[in-house]
């Protein structure tokens, strides 16, 4: 009787196999051609190319560009930003919102946050800014642990995370850190 060999325990795409190499030639190909500023539209078969990849082979795995940015996106931000730890609500918070208004200084991250907000609508917007809020959120989830009373995530998010994007995605003006230091003053009056 010959020998069974049993199933394998992992199913599913395997870590650095084919599939993860398509995904990171197509995010890379996506942040390529975000980075050469081309007027030309951003389509999945213009992806598909720079990646050396067929069209279908993107349109399978992501189905639209919405889609696809939002995934790079997700994948770009993840784990990006530190939660700052200062000893104070204060110096948390401007060393959150400075670095946030580097990153968003970055015309390749600029980029990127505006053609996945404009492709992928709200989807878009919780792949550009989700893991920031929670990084907000666990900066003043310290400062309760701490035995203080800050100020609540919606406020802080109307204060400082807003207005940072607001302004890197919709005004030309970069989100300098030292204004960004200014919105934590504005929340956190002395």
């Amino acid at each position: 009787m010959p020998l069974k060999t049993p199933p394998s325990p992992h199913t599913g795409s395997r870590p650095g196999g084919r599939s993860a190499r398509v995904r990171a030639a197509v995010h890379r190909a996506v942040g390529e051609l975000l980075a050469d500023g081309t007027t030309e539209p951003l389509t999945i078969p213009v992806v598909a190319a720079r990646a050396g990849v067929h069209a279908t082979t993107v349109y399978r795995r992501w189905g639209s560009v919405g889609d696809l940015l939002a995934d790079v996106a997700t994948s770009r931000f993840s784990g990006d930003l530190v939660v700052p730890d200062t000893g104070s609500l204060r110096g948390d918070l401007e060393r959150y919102a400075s670095d946030l208004a580097k990153d968003l200084g970055d015309p390749d991250t600029l980029a990127l946050v505006r053609a996945t907000v404009g492709a992928a609508g709200g989807q878009g917007a919780r792949a550009c800014s989700g893991e920031r809020g929670q990084a907000l959120e666990a900066v003043l989830e310290r400062d309760r642990a701490r035995g203080n009373q800050p100020p609540t995530l919606e406020s802080a998010t109307d204060a400082v995370l807003a207005p940072l994007y607001y302004r890197a995605v919709f005004t030309g003006q970069p989100p300098t850190p030292e204004w960004a230091r200014s919105l934590v003053a504005r929340l956190l009056p002395e």
